[in-house]
């Protein structure tokens, strides 16, 4: 029997090469946040929370949306990740970063549709490199284990993670799993929005 599966949306980053809160980036009048939200609820994801780090607890945006706050050291996405696993431990966890302004309710879905419980995680490749890509994942519990292992030992890349896992990987979805971290990357998104 399949794990429940619920969602958990990552905006704890620190946004250093864009030098503003990712999560609060406009895009087409809404902030990123809101929008990665409201697909989740699209997909129908019921059960979801906003990963944040400890010092975003006062968050006006944040406030209002179910939250999980990193009790572990806020490494990065793996911190996020981890406190969601050791909450709720029986539960299957679609992982999305909230810096995809380009991911779409189908693309989600398919990732949905082709989730592989007697796997350790369900994951698209990067049309980048191949490799499969961690932050728009479901990740089984299976996978807690391995991923609590790497943080003790000082390793917080949930890619590599993904590398020692038994994992289901699907192609590549063209481009609207491509992360904005800088301000050109930025135009570019609002841009190729605009187009759509």
């Amino acid at each position: 029997m399949s794990a429940p599966l619920s969602a958990l949306l990552l905006s704890g980053g620190a946004s250093r090469r864009m030098q503003a809160d990712k999560a609060l980036l406009d895009y087409g009048g809404r902030p990123q946040l809101l929008r990665a939200w409201e697909l989740l609820q699209r997909v129908g994801v019921a059960h979801a929370h906003v990963s944040i780090n400890p010092g975003q607890q006062g968050d006006a945006l944040r406030a209002g949306l179910p939250t999980l706050a990193d009790t572990v050291p806020s490494v990065g996405p793996v911190a996020g990740i981890v406190t969601a696993q050791q909450a709720f431990p029986a539960h299957a966890w679609l992982v999305l970063a909230c810096d995809l302004p380009l991911l779409d309710a189908a693309t989600l879905q398919s990732l949905l549709d082709a989730r592989d419980p007697d796997r350790d995680a369900t994951a698209f490749s990067s049309r980048h490199d191949g490799l499969p890509e961690p932050l728009c994942a479901i990740w089984e519990p299976s996978a807690a284990p391995l991923l609590r292992q790497r943080l003790a030992s000082g390793h917080h890349c949930p890619r590599k993670a993904l590398l020692q896992l038994q994992i289901h990987t699907l192609p590549a979805p063209g481009n609207t799993l491509d992360n904005v971290n800088t301000p050109d990357e930025l135009l570019r998104a609002r841009r190729q929005l605009e187009l759509r």
